[in-house]
């Protein structure tokens, strides 16, 4: 297995035999660069890291699967939202920027997050200018695409496949809070597969990761609460033989979501997404 690493991403690319099948995680980076200026402690804004996702699919090289993670802490460059995703009320001295604000801007958790988890607390000092949001995105938003896009065509070239499969990795919280579209739902299950609605990927693919996570006993739902988001809109275009698909664990499986400490879950759950990893790697060899 050989290893890279930079200051946006660590990349983990097997050595031998390869499917074309890559994993990438996000959300679960832990650094955050010099010039980020919260208003809040770290104990409050970590809450936004899809905490340990990266451990939770470490096995993932060693079954041939690359597996790229995202170093930088999500609430200072979101990499799974649009440039344009920020509400321009967040924002000083913006001349210049584009803005096409979403549900998730508006709720303080765009491409810059302003609003702290999980009660929209102000995240900043001070919001951020035009040119801090432009720094930004060209020192972790641009990398972290490039990298990945690099990825999926080395992945492709060096397997010799007319298809390369991709799964986009996440956690969630157990309960939407009021940050969350689906504030005051009800709990989640155990795992949500999304494809933004059938246009990122094929769909034997969601029904092939659904079938294997059913079969190892998890509770599963497509598209609700999550739809995917600019990742997959990016990245997956199944008409070229790209196909992305998102899975978000439940954090409850392996965490206290209060403490940020692993449970006793944490062991059992790798052992049992490493099973999940395995054999979605071999319904893609299969193909």
């Amino acid at each position: 297995m050989t290893g890279a690493e930079n200051e946006v991403f660590t990349l983990r690319y097997p050595q031998g035999k390869l499917v074309p099948l890559l994993f990438d995680s996000p959300h679960s980076g832990t650094w955050y660069p010099e010039d980020f200026e919260p208003a809040q402690p770290p104990e409050r804004y970590r809450r936004a890291e899809d905490m340990y996702v990266d451990e939770l699919f470490a096995a993932a090289p060693g079954l041939g699967i690359p597996l790229m993670a995202c170093r930088v802490g999500r609430i200072y460059c979101d990499v799974n939202r649009a440039v344009e995703d920020l509400d321009p009320a967040n924002v000083r001295e913006a001349d210049g920027l584009r803005f096409a604000p979403g549900p998730k801007a508006r709720l303080g958790k765009g491409v810059i997050w302003t609003a702290t988890p999980p009660d929209g607390a102000p995240l900043l000092a001070r919001p951020p200018t035009g040119a801090m949001v432009a720094a930004r995105l060209a020192r972790v938003w641009q990398p972290y695409h490039d990298g990945l896009s690099a990825l999926l065509e080395r992945v492709r070239r060096e397997t010799g496949a007319a298809d390369v499969y991709h799964l986009d990795l996440h956690a969630m919280q157990p309960i939407a809070n009021v940050m969350h579209e689906d504030a005051g739902g009800a709990p989640r299950p155990d795992i949500v597969l999304s494809d933004r609605e059938g246009t990122s990927c094929a769909g034997d693919f969601i029904d092939a990761a659904r079938a294997i996570l059913l079969d190892l006993g998890f509770s599963v739902q497509i598209n609700d609460p999550f739809r995917g988001a600019e990742i997959l809109r990016r990245h997956g275009d199944p008409a070229s033989g790209r196909h992305s698909l998102q899975i978000e664990v439940n954090r409850a499986l392996y965490m206290d979501v209060e403490t940020y400490r692993k449970t006793d879950g944490f062991a059992p759950l790798c052992a049992r997404l490493e099973r999940f990893s395995a054999r979605l790697r071999d319904w893609v060899a299969a193909r």
